[in-house]
């Protein structure tokens, strides 16, 4: 079945939860962390959402927190990817960014990851890091 990207709904949240959970790479240290009223926040009160299904399935989500100017998430499943899924995503997101003015985007992700080769490549700018040692990029849309 071919792959189909949507706005995320709250009816998604068990399913981009357990993708969170699955990931190899970026790993939550504690599960606890990021709960399922914290996707739920995020979609109804701070931002937007997307989801990548297969045959019903959810394979892949990204979530910006508009209040923030954060990229909260972006995943997909292990057994997804290389199939172009997160950056289709990824270009939802700043395409929803860029419509909605706003001025930058920032993230962090663990250094030496595929994430962090993901977003240098996708001309986001290294800033540094956080204080807790993960590398943060920053993006301004064109204008």
């Amino acid at each position: 079945m071919p792959i189909t990207y949507r706005p995320a709904q709250l009816t998604d949240i068990p399913g981009m939860h357990r993708v969170r959970l699955a990931v190899r790479e970026n790993r939550l240290s504690n599960p606890l962390l990021v709960t399922e009223a914290d996707y739920d926040e995020m979609l109804r009160e701070r931002g937007a959402g997307w989801v990548a299904e297969n045959d019903g399935e959810v394979v892949g989500f990204a979530i910006l927190d508009a209040r923030e100017q954060n990229v909260w998430a972006l995943f997909v499943n292990p057994a997804a990817e290389r199939q172009g899924i997160g950056r289709r995503l990824f270009g939802l997101l700043t395409e929803w960014a860029a419509e909605k003015s706003l001025p930058s985007l920032w993230l962090s992700t663990e250094p030496g990851t595929r994430a962090d080769g993901f977003y240098e490549a996708a001309g986001w700018r290294r800033a540094g890091f956080t204080p807790s040692g993960e590398a943060r990029f920053e993006w301004r849309p064109a204008r």
